[in-house]
């Protein structure tokens, strides 16, 4: 089969399923190679990557470098604390100077919505949306969904995942909740009242204000953290109820399919939206969710600047 290509990865939304699964079988071939002892291959050699990160980021950051570098790209990270946005360059001009060098891919995460979007249309480079704001962050989705494969098998259709906590504020969980169904699984969102986007329903979603009705017979627990430095307003009593009503502890956790697979995007705030024993617990598919990060960034990575034709784990 013939590989899609396309210039930018900006979002799931719109993006087709013969796209996404393209994408997730190309991440098996990258996987193979993050695991064997010399972890490179030649597909992007000769290419520029700029990592151009305005907000705080370990897994994600880390991983689109090492995605790059393992493909042979010469990768530059750029952050906003060392950038001339501090000296008041708007994005437009940052955008401008640095297309001016002639990056071959843009990897942007950035606190406003559709900052992706703006650059791709300014930008001679293919651009991938890191995060953006409270919009969408599809490459952790497609990570989610790698991981949900490798362990449930390649066939999504009619699993159920929950996902729990404060959904409104999640970039994750809209790009999750956007991917998944395309993929034939059944999502549901559970968060306290306060931190359910509006009119989800009427996309179709499953949308619990309890998480015990959210995890009865879930394939797949997904826990999200209290996104902290968006709230604009006290939206729930405090951490220690948040906790005590919305944690995921191994209790609440025996309400899903036995074996259901645990799930977080990280940063963990342990003892709030998640216990410690659970996250380390035997069903936590945490810390493959960071390897598979970088498959599938480097799936992204190809799907946007590579050559035509499929990666071969030999190259």
């Amino acid at each position: 089969m013939t590989e899609p290509r396309q210039r930018h990865l900006l979002g799931i939304a719109g993006m087709s399923r013969e796209v996404a699964l393209s994408l997730l079988d190309t991440a098996k071939v990258f996987l193979e190679v993050t695991r064997r002892p010399v972890r490179k291959v030649p597909t992007l050699r000769g290419k520029t990557v700029l990592n151009l990160f305005f907000e705080a980021s370990t897994r994600t950051r880390t991983s689109f470098e090492l995605a790059g570098k393992r493909m042979g790209a010469d990768v530059v990270n750029i952050s906003a604390s060392t950038s001339s946005t501090t000296k008041g360059e708007t994005l437009h001009d940052t955008v401008a100077t640095l297309d001016a060098m002639h990056a071959d891919v843009v990897v942007i995460r950035h606190s406003a919505s559709g900052a992706p979007h703006i650059v791709a249309q300014r930008s001679r480079a293919a651009v991938i949306n890191a995060g953006d704001g409270m919009h969408e962050h599809p490459t952790q989705a497609l990570l989610d969904a790698f991981t949900m494969r490798q362990h449930l098998g390649d066939d999504l259709s009619g699993k159920v995942v929950a996902i729990c906590g404060d959904i409104l504020h999640s970039r994750v969980a809209r790009s999750n909740a956007l991917l998944l169904p395309l993929l034939g699984a059944r999502v549901r969102l559970a968060g306290p009242r306060t931190m359910l986007p509006h009119r989800a329903r009427d996309l179709g979603w499953e949308v619990y204000d309890r998480i015990e009705p959210a995890l009865e017979g879930a394939d797949v627990v997904m826990m999200l953290r209290i996104q902290r430095e968006r709230l604009g307003a006290a939206l729930f009593p405090s951490l220690r109820e948040y906790s005590r009503v919305w944690g995921l502890t191994g209790q609440r956790l025996a309400l899903a399919r036995p074996g259901a697979l645990v799930m977080h995007p990280g940063p963990l705030n342990r003892g709030v939206e998640i216990a410690g024993d659970v996250a380390d617990g035997p069903h936590s598919v945490i810390l493959p969710q960071v390897e598979a990060g970088v498959a599938v960034r480097m799936a992204a990575l190809y799907l946007c600047a590579g050559e035509s034709g499929p990666p071969t784990a030999q190259e």
